[in-house]
């Protein structure tokens, strides 16, 4: 089924993109969650339409995601946590922890951006991928630390 996007899709394109996905794919999600409209005629040409200023919207989003990957990567996230016996921590540290570290320091973004590769599970640094756009990704330094009793 050919499909226009509406809004960003991970690993599928960006927004006015015409793309060719599963039928299945397309009626129980993508056009449920609003992501998507069909690609009739009316749309495409409406879509032509919307490209122009579809662009300046996108080249001023990726703009303001270059100048928060600059405030990310220079934020200092310090976590602390309980530990046990040789410094396991209880559970681990999420995005979502992460998130809400960053949200105290004034940076806000969603919690879905932040991509750990491994659990973090131990004390120390760790390096977290943050993935503003397709083409805008930044590192984050966490610093886990052990919590004052």
């Amino acid at each position: 089924m050919l499909v226009i996007l509406k809004e960003n899709v991970e690993n599928l394109g960006r927004i006015g993109d015409v793309v060719k996905v599963a039928d299945g794919y397309a009626r129980n999600f993508l056009i449920p969650n609003k992501k998507v409209v069909a690609a009739s005629q009316n749309n495409l040409s409406a879509i032509e339409h919307q490209k122009k200023m579809l662009e300046k919207k996108r080249a001023a989003e990726k703009l303001s995601a270059e100048e928060l990957a600059k405030k990310i990567s220079a934020f200092t996230c310090n976590i602390s946590r309980k530990v046990g016996e040789k410094d396991k921590l209880f559970g681990s540290v999420t995005a979502n922890d992460i998130a809400d570290t960053l949200q105290a320091g004034g940076i806000t973004i969603e919690k879905r951006l932040i991509h750990i590769k491994d659990p973090i599970k131990a004390l120390g640094v760790h390096t977290v991928e943050i993935k503003l756009l397709p083409e805008v990704v930044t590192n984050l330094k966490v610093w886990v630390v052990k919590e004052e009793a």
